[in-house]
Order: C-alpha cells, then structure tokens, then sequence
C-alpha cells in the first residue's frame, strides 16, 4: 500500500514553477551613478552565439522560401481564361476574384511568416533589478461571484499574502457583486475590500467605468484608492502568485518611463485536451513575439498579470474602454509621453512565470474566450487603431501591424477560402492553372521552412506545465480549429453587430458541451457539404478541387470528434489501482530537463493524483504554496544503471519575514 500524497494542488510541481520564475536570469543592482534604464540580451544569448546566427539563417530561408512562392503563385501565365460555366459573366467576374482572394490569402501567410521570422531574430529578456525600496504597492484581483467559485479567488489570496516586497503592500479583492461571503473571506484572510456596487458613478453604461465589466472595475478603484499607491499588481482571481511576484517585476520602475511590466500566461489546471492545447497555442505569442516587442518597448498588456505604473494609466484616462481592455489600454500607453520626462512611455515583458492560473476547462468556454479576444482584436483594427497609429514609434509600428494581422489573417482565409470553394465546385471557377504537383510541393516546402523554425523557437518556450520535448502541435491544430470562430467574428465585427465582455467561467461554473457549441464549425460544414453535393451533381468534381474542401471539412468536424472522444474516455476511465500490475508501488520518475538546472516535473498517474486531490478541501492543502514540492517517503525503481535511489521527504521550510532577508536571496525563489 501506497502512503498518501502531499501535494499542492496548484500544479504537478510547484518547483518546475519555482524554475520558470527566473527564466530571465538573477536579480542585479542598478548601476550606480547613472540614470537607470531597462537592460535587455538576446534571448539566444543562453544557447550561445551559434544559436542566433542559426535563427537568423532559418528565418531568412523561411522569408525567402515564402517570397518566392506568393511570386511564383501570381505569374499572370497562371491565370485562367474566363470558364462560360452556366453563366459567362458570372463565371468571369468569379474568376477575378478567385484569383484576387488567393492573393490576398498568400499576403496574408506571407505577413505572418515576417512577422514570426522577425520576432525569432530580434526577441530579448530585460535584464531584472533589485526593487527600489518604498515603492508603494497595491496587489489586485477582482471576482464576479456568480461566475467565479470563492474558493478560486481564495487560493488566490492566501498565495498573495506571501509575496515578498519591502515598502508598503496592501492585497485588496473588487467584489462586483458585494457579496457577504466575499467580504467574510476578507475578513478572515485580513485582505481589503472594494467594492463599486450599488455607486451609480461607477456603474455607467459606457466608459471608463461601464457596469460589469473589468476594465470598470479597476477604474473605480484606481478612482478611489489609486493615490496611496505607486503601483499595483494585478492577477486574475483564478492566477495563484508566486513568492517572489514583486520581486522579479517591480525592479523595472525604476526606470521613469515604464508604464507597466507583464509576464507570461500559463494554465495549471487539469489534463484536459482543450486545456492544454489552448495554452499550447499561446506558445508563439508569449515565447516569442512578446520578447521581440521588448526590442521596441511595446509589449503588449495581458490582463491575466502584471504591474502598473497607476500615474501611466491614469494620463491615459484608466483602463480603456474594451472587450481587450488589456490590449486596447496598450496601444493607448504607447502613443503617449510621459509628461514628466517628455519620452513615450514604455512596457517590459519579462519570460518569468510569475503566476498560474486557470485555463478554459470546456470547448464552450475556450470558443467564448477566443470570441471575445478575437473581437476585441477587431474592434480596436476598425476602430481607434489608425487613430493612434500615427504617434507609434517606428519600431511600435511595425511590432504592430505584424501582431495585429494574426486573427484577421486566420479569418479572411478562412472566408475567402469557403468562398472559391463554393464558386469552384458551383460554378467551375479554377481562378489559376497550375500543375497540382507543383503546387502541392512548394506549398509543402513553404510550411515546411515555417514549421521549423516554429520548433526551433520551442526551445524559448515558457510554460512549465507543458511536457518537456513537446512540439506544441496541440497549439497549431488549435489555432486551425478556431479559424470559424474568428471568421464569425469577422463578419460580426463587420455588421456591427453588439458585443459583450463575458467572463470566463471558473471551476465548478465551467461551461458544459453539447453540440450546439460547435454551431459555427457545423453552419460551415452544412454549406461545404451543399457545395460538393452541387460539384458531384454538376461533374464539376475532382480530385485537385476537393482537396480544400475536403480539408475544410475535417476541420469542422475535428472539435466535434475530439470532444466525443473525451466523452467515451471520462464514462470509460482506464482502471487503476494503488499499486502496479504485479503488486509493486506506482512509479514516479523524477525528470530533469536539458536545459535548466532545478527543472524538475513529477510524473504522477492521473487517476491517483485526481482521487487524492477529491479527499482534500481547499483548506487542507499545504499553507506555504511558494515552498518546494513536499514528497513522501518514496522508493524510485530505475529500469537500469544505478541502484534505486530513496528520495525522502525535506524538511519543513521556514519562511522568513520579507525585512529579514536581503533582496539578493530571492534569485533562488522560495525553497
């Protein structure tokens, strides 16, 4: 038998997490004598110098490689003559915007592939700082009771009252919903209360203060609070903090013309697939083109954490008015001076995992969370963006416009491409002449020059609950999935239709599925279907015309398929006991990773993890989150070499009061 596990419930290992708190090397001492600007290295700079010129060379093979295409592509030799079809100059008209949407489609592709190629060659990590002393903090999150479990936000808290910083450090919660079991929590963990409801002034149907939304609840409490404080920390309610949080980020206010500083977003719960592909996705944004953004100071905000400069925020009129409050209220920061020092205010990204949090848990709430940043993204792209673009540096502008085109990239091919389907197997349209061979194989060659360098960027990745070695492929085939959720955000956008900040659902009020929530992927199918249906029935099918289609079609029935095949495996889980097949203890093997010292990941079955984690209650787990993952006695079976080696428990950790110990000690996190 098998003792009991004492494990946190944050994460399979808190001290992998520990690790990825300081990806972006240890805390330095400013210079002295000089006024302090943020440092910055290449983030190739830990692999050595033959990793830049590598990432160099492939990103110029990758540009080149895709040039060459979209060049090849667009020969005028490769237009097609007008087909009569049913109706000559329906046909013709068809056949011109064929061959325009397949150019618009490939610079689109190309655009993207610039961007990723430019971000891998320029990407760098701030160097961190020491915090000055005194700088007054306030640490933020927020919950809506009827969507968020108080036991999420609690954890929460408790975590935030072990962060570490040396001045004044008040944890408030903004309680939309001033709620009686909220403020009794409050209470009993000595953490402030704030709340806006039932204040008609911060309850407005638009603006800075728009009633139920998140963007106004902060507003408020900037309004009310924001003077007493330099700077406030923010996580979401469901982001549990680590030790060190302030620590790690607050050392780059030191520089005057630091808006605010952001780190990464990654998902501790579950084993979901929808979990964890969709923090697999976020891979090249948060591995990659946020560090290059740090080439320009123009990293973008991400709301689920971070620090702000409150005398920023407040010039620019608080969090801006948004779905995307986060990235709307960015761009803002960006076209605007510093009226103390007359520069453009600035952001830092920095790689280290200073938080983790909770990750949609259903494809109702994944499709939500991409709908909203989707739309958000396209609000701002026809709205106040040209307005400001204007007052972006040069470096600002081209970070982006590159940024920017990723969701209306992935929705103009989406649409596009069901339309020259439907033409082509309706009406007989071709667009071009080529030789399908030919095609095919320099299409292949072109996504094959992107997906290398897109692994060899997975070496920068920074989620720690990600399997070491993974390829993210999980991610790829989640952004191909969403591409009907953003092109129906597209056209939503496009007719002007309202929206609504939704917030995501935690815990127990997660969303549950059913088949009305792949209701665009199955709209769309409907209409493929018709359209091969008319093809057949017409003779205008082939082989080289239903390969889109046919594609097409597999991605809106994938998320369907994937969901009931979670269905069979949660009504059929795979039987596990408490010890192995022949009577022996579940192995747990320890394994480090290549590249970071202290790397560590347990591996633990799934169904023993779950059924030890289901007999705790949030207030059984252990009291100290920062510390190192707690073990018991353990015997590790090894298939060969050595002899066993016998891990033992460590012993209790005493935390030491943040004015008891130097700043210099928190290069090794909380042991």
């Amino acid at each position: 038998m098998v003792e009991p596990f004492d494990i946190p419930v944050y994460g399979r290992s808190w001290a992998r997490l520990e690790s990825y708190s300081r990806l972006a090397g240890s805390l330095t001492d400013p210079p002295e004598g000089v006024p302090y600007r943020v440092r910055y290295r290449s983030m190739h700079g830990a692999h050595g110098s033959r990793q830049i010129v590598t990432a160099v060379l492939i990103a110029l093979a990758n540009i080149c490689f895709e040039v060459f295409f979209f060049v090849w592509l667009l020969q005028p030799g490769h237009f097609a003559d007008t087909n009569p079809g049913p109706v000559a100059e329906a046909a013709r008209l068809a056949n011109v915007f064929v061959i325009c949407s397949i150019a618009v489609v490939e610079a689109l592709r190309l655009v993207n592939v610039l961007s990723l190629s430019l971000a891998s060659v320029i990407a760098r990590d701030p160097v961190p700082v020491v915090p000055p002393r005194g700088l007054r903090v306030a640490f933020l999150t927020t919950i809506v009771p009827s969507k968020e479990p108080v036991a999420v936000v609690r954890d929460t808290l408790r975590a935030a009252k072990r962060i570490r910083h040396r001045g004044v450090f008040d944890i408030w919660l903004l309680d939309e919903g001033d709620d009686a079991e909220v403020k009794a929590m409050c209470d009993q963990l000595g953490v402030r209360h704030f709340t806006r409801n039932g204040i008609e002034r911060y309850n407005q149907r638009r603006g800075p203060f728009r009633a139920k939304t998140k963007h106004g609840n902060y507003n408020a409490w900037v309004d009310a609070h924001g003077d007493g404080y330099d700077v406030f920390l923010s996580v979401d309610p469901d982001h549990v903090p680590l030790a060190n949080f302030a620590e790690r980020i607050l050392g780059y206010f030191r520089d005057p013309d630091v808006a605010y500083v952001v780190g990464p977003q990654c998902y501790k719960n579950g084993e979901a697939f929808v979990t964890r592909a969709a923090e697999s996705q976020q891979f090249p944004f948060h591995s990659v083109i946020q560090r290059a953004a740090n080439a320009y100071g123009t990293s973008m905000l991400v709301g689920t954490n971070n620090a702000v400069r409150i005398s920023a925020l407040r010039s620019i009129g608080g969090l801006a008015d948004s779905i995307t409050e986060d990235m709307a209220t960015g761009l803002a920061v960006h076209t605007t001076r510093n009226p103390s020092t007359g520069r453009r205010w600035k952001s830092v990204y920095t790689p280290d995992v200073l938080s983790a949090g909770d990750g949609p848990a259903s494809w109702s709430d994944y499709f939500s969370q991409q709908r909203r940043w989707s739309r958000g993204t396209f609000q701002l792209l026809f709205g106040r963006y040209w307005l400001r673009f204007p007052r972006l540096s040069a470096g600002g502008m081209l970070h982006y416009t590159l940024i920017t085109t990723f969701y209306p990239s992935m929705a103009v091919a989406w649409l596009l491409g069901i339309v020259n389907a439907v033409l082509f197997l309706a009406l007989g349209v071709s667009g071009m002449t080529i030789s399908p061979q030919i095609w095919f194989a320099l299409y292949t060659d072109a996504t094959a020059f992107s997906l290398w360098l897109y692994l060899h960027n997975r070496r920068y990745n920074v989620s720690p609950y990600e399997a070491p070695g993974s390829r993210g492929l999980k991610g790829m085939l989640m952004s191909i999935i969403s591409a009907p959720i953003y092109a129906g955000q597209f056209v939503s956008t496009l007719l002007r239709r309202p929206a609504r900040f939704v917030v995501t659902p935690k815990g127990a009020h997660s969303s549950s599925d059913g088949l009305y929530t792949f209701r665009a992927h199955l709209g769309w199918l409907a209409v493929l279907a018709a359209a091969v249906g008319v093809a057949v029935a017409r003779d205008y099918a082939s082989l080289p015309s239903l390969l889109w289609p046919g594609v097409a079609l597999l991605i809106c029935l994938l998320p369907v398929a994937l969901w009931r095949r979670d269905l069979r495996r949660r009504s059929h889980p795979v039987p596990t006991g408490d010890s192995g097949s022949d009577g022996e203890p579940p192995t747990i093997e320890e394994v480090r990773g290549p590249d970071r010292a202290g790397d560590i990941t347990m591996e633990i079955p799934r169904a023993l993890l779950a059924a030890h984690l289901a007999s705790r209650s949030v207030d059984d787990q252990p009291d100290d989150v920062s510390a190192t993952m707690i073990l018991p006695r353990i015997e590790v079976p090894r298939q060969a070499g050595p002899p066993a080696v016998e891990q033992t428990r460590p012993h209790a950790v005493e935390q030491t009061r943040p004015h008891d110990r130097s700043p210099r000690d928190d290069d090794m996190g909380s042991r």
